[in-house]
């Protein structure tokens, strides 16, 4: 999960790059980059906070009236600086390329790019990979038209699998936006006066002053020249299946996703899973949100049930996001440093914690903990999302299948492991409805995979095996 931001329609771009990728700094941390085009490409890509890369004077050389960004959330590939998006080749016409998402056959493709094509992939990004797949096609056409560049995507949906929203400059000709056939990344588009931007969140586009116009669809491609002419087409048909772990944990709550409100689902959520702390009589006296990403659910849930809402646990705001760390070992040394507890809030209370989900339980048992010390008498635990118990292939850090504290515990179980007095999961059920409301009668579909999995993708059990033993062999890499 990363996030990526493109514009294109006026000179000297880099500073609404810089800007826009601070808005979504929260969906990678580990690397921020970013290319511009004028009459050359200018790159600046490095390891750490968008603040950390970009400074005055590499700002000054990335000029140009084209440019994308990236911040980097590595779910493939290592941690070092060959993997930072973006990446550009010269042949055809200059390409650059930032994405967002998890290419699952990025070991046969990059075989099969190497033996027939003769293009070398030097790292193990899966973006450089895309990068070169559409370039392969696109040099099969030779001459440049709209036409032969959305034949060259079409191309490249037939031969990647897995997801993938795509940003790239194609040379002196444009700029060029799409998405996989399910949609599963988000891809949202604006424009003002006579610029347009592409992004991963709304966000970005509202923080530089873009009416939204709409998300890209799935499997379409959008293409804007250098002239503002405007090409698009929807090169697939598949049924859309948006990542729902974007409502719940990973997207802004000021952001809207697929034209539903991040902060309105979370609040539904909220509401919903009032109902089963009412069926198991659950009483608290203060329902706390384990910040940030779970204030709305928890204020819902307290409205629901008449119980004072609280802010119990204050979030020291120069430690990263916890669930994006690369180790087990990093995330709970962070809770300790990143969240405090307001003892006089906490002292001799029936406290129920609400969080957004629970993956492996270490982190939460560690927040428990927390309770434990400042007084609480009795501490309940909420999550707003149901267990998590299968692999995400899609581009989130949950790939390793025994990492997944409900894959083999019940409920009691886990409830024991965390150390809480009492346990509550979200239904499946409750999450679906909470993300229908609001969109008139329009049916949704969403990737629920990592909760019942079923994915959108078809994939093999020897494909989810070498997933798990190359990001196993990722993470050893790390902790050396």
């Amino acid at each position: 999960m990363c996030g990526i931001l493109g514009i294109i329609g006026k000179d000297n771009l880099i500073d609404e790059i810089v800007t826009g990728l601070l808005t979504i700094q929260h969906r990678g941390q580990d690397a921020a980059g970013a290319i511009t085009f004028g009459k050359k490409f200018n790159l600046k890509k490095g390891i750490g906070l968008v603040r950390n890369v970009f400074n005055k004077k590499n700002m000054a050389r990335l000029e140009g009236d084209i440019a994308i960004g990236h911040v980097r959330y590595p779910t493939i590939g290592t941690y070092e600086e060959t993997e930072i998006q973006p990446f550009y080749i010269n042949s055809p016409y200059g390409i650059a390329l930032a994405h967002n998402g998890n290419v699952i056959n990025y070991r046969e493709l990059k075989t099969e790019l190497e033996k027939k094509e003769l293009r070398y992939i030097n790292s193990d990004c899966d973006a450089e990979l895309i990068l070169n797949v559409l370039g392969a096609q696109l040099s099969r056409f030779g001459k440049f038209n709209v036409n032969n560049l959305f034949a060259a995507v079409k191309k490249t949906f037939d031969a990647i699998q897995g997801s993938y929203s795509v940003i790239s400059i194609i040379g002196e000709n444009g700029l060029l936006a799409f998405r996989d056939a399910h949609g599963i990344k988000p891809l949202i588009f604006g424009r003002k006066e006579n610029s347009f931007a592409f992004a991963s969140e709304s966000v970005a586009l509202d923080i530089l002053g873009y009416k939204i116009i709409n998300d890209v669809l799935p499997g379409e491609a959008i293409f804007i020249d250098r002239k503002g002419n405007f090409s698009r087409k929807k090169l697939t048909n598949s049924f859309h299946s948006p990542c729902i772990f974007e409502w719940i944990y990973f997207a802004r709550p000021d952001s809207i996703i697929d034209r539903i409100s991040v902060y309105e689902a979370r609040f539904r959520l909220g509401k919903k899973l009032a109902e089963e702390i009412q069926k198991q009589n659950i009483k608290p006296d203060i329902v706390i949100p384990i910040p940030d990403t779970s204030r709305a659910a928890a204020l819902a849930l307290a409205e629901e049930i008449a119980v004072n809402y609280r802010e119990g646990l204050i979030k020291n705001r120069y430690i990263a996001r916890t669930f994006i760390m690369s180790s087990q070992s990093q995330r709970i040394s962070a809770v300790r440093k990143k969240l405090n507890p307001i003892r006089n809030v906490i002292d001799g209370k029936n406290i129920l914690l609400v969080d957004d989900s629970i993956v492996r339980g270490n982190t939460s048992k560690e927040i428990v903990n927390l309770m434990r010390i400042a007084g609480a008498r009795k501490v309940y635990f909420a999550s707003y999302s149901p267990p998590l118990r299968y692999p995400c292939l899609y581009g989130i850090d949950m790939q390793i299948r025994n990492e997944f504290i409900a894959k083999e515990k019940s409920i009691a179980e886990i409830k024991e492991n965390i150390g809480c007095d009492k346990l509550v999961y979200q239904t499946m059920d409750a999450l679906l409805s909470s993300l229908q409301i609001g969109n008139k009668n329009e049916f949704r579909f969403f990737c629920t995979a990592c909760f019942d999995g079923n994915y959108p993708t078809k994939v093999s059990e020897n494909k989810f095996k070498e997933i798990e033993k190359d990001r196993i062999e990722s993470k050893r890499h790390i902790q050396q």
